[in-house]
């Protein structure tokens, strides 16, 4: 099954405007289970499942009409058609329709920098879609969709904890993303934005050389497989020591087959480095403070709000975030 047909499936087939214009919203996800490694490219299916935590108040906002020719847009700057970005926007609106489509998008967060653009941007595309043609989908399958366009996006359809099943079927219908019920209303998220140039490799060229060339993936699915049972329980007990210490070793172990693939993957600059060292000297010192990175230079902090104050002296930079408000 190729990504067409399984467009169709999921949506009927189905592409008439019942609206003048669409609209949806997403926001970007931070992956504390890694999801690295595809099956099938195509339909971007995953090796693994994986587990993440969204991130309410940054993401993409996006409309989506009829128009005369395609044009995309981004926080109200033209975007040329044929830059990367915009290929792929009107690669996944052709899975659905042939006539041409305006899109404008608001996003909160910096392109291609790893702090998951794509995942709320597809998300956010797929509601917008979803509610222009009327097609009254479920989450599951709008889930479905927006994976088709990025495998994150998947998850980014919902907020707050989120598993997104690997799946085993060969056309992908059981690889879908559902959000956990659990709510933890004093976990903080801390954003370092280190950088927020475009990535000199983008994350599926990155995956693509790592499964292809890391002796290290190998071990990959077992690393998942062990941290992806102890996120949830660390979820269910809001056990912050069992969470923290599962999401680090986990990115760690992400960025590893990374550095060990051909050519290395380095996405880490200096700066990454430095507030790697200062998390743990945070720790070291008493403050329970744990990392994860996505693939990207940028640092992720996970703690909780009786530590706010400390994260924010040792940090000045950081910008925190209450996911469940």
């Amino acid at each position: 099954m190729n990504k067409h047909e399984a467009a169709q499936l999921v949506t009927g087939g189905t592409s008439n405007w019942v609206k003048e214009e669409g609209e949806g919203g997403a926001s970007v996800n931070i992956a504390l289970c890694k999801y690295w490694g595809k099956r099938n490219e195509e339909l971007n299916l995953p090796v693994t499942s994986s587990l993440s935590i969204g991130l309410p108040g940054l993401g993409a906002q996006t409309k989506v009409r009829p128009a005369a020719r395609d044009a995309f847009f981004v926080n109200g700057t033209p975007m040329d058609s044929a830059a990367k970005a915009a290929a792929r926007v009107f690669d996944f609106i052709r899975l659905f329709t042939r006539e041409p489509v305006e899109v404008k998008t608001e996003s909160t967060v910096p392109l291609a920098a790893g702090l998951a653009s794509s995942a709320s941007g597809f998300a956010a595309l797929t509601k917008a879609l979803n509610d222009g043609f009327g097609w009254n989908l479920s989450g599951r399958g709008l889930s479905i969709l927006a994976r088709l366009g990025s495998g994150s996006a998947s998850r980014s359809v919902f907020d707050g904890f989120v598993r997104w099943q690997a799946g085993e079927r060969e056309d992908g219908m059981d690889s879908f993303a559902e959000p956990l019920e659990a709510v933890w209303p004093d976990l903080r998220m801390g954003l370092l934005l280190l950088s927020d140039k475009a990535k000199p490799i983008g994350s599926r060229e990155a995956m693509k050389r790592t499964v292809e060339t890391s002796l290290l993936y190998r071990q990959w699915p077992a690393r998942v497989k062990e941290d992806l049972a102890g996120l949830q329980e660390a979820v269910s007990r809001r056990d912050l020591t069992q969470l923290g210490r599962h999401a680090e070793q986990n990115a760690l172990g992400m960025h590893a087959t990374m550095l060990e693939s051909w050519p290395p993957v380095m996405y880490w600059l200096p700066e990454s480095v430095q507030a790697i060292h200062g998390v743990h000297a945070l720790r070291e010192s008493g403050v329970p403070v744990y990392f994860t990175m996505d693939a990207g230079p940028n640092v992720k902090l996970i703690f909780t709000a009786a530590h706010e104050s400390a994260v924010r002296s040792a940090f000045p930079e950081v910008r925190i975030i209450a996911p469940f408000g």
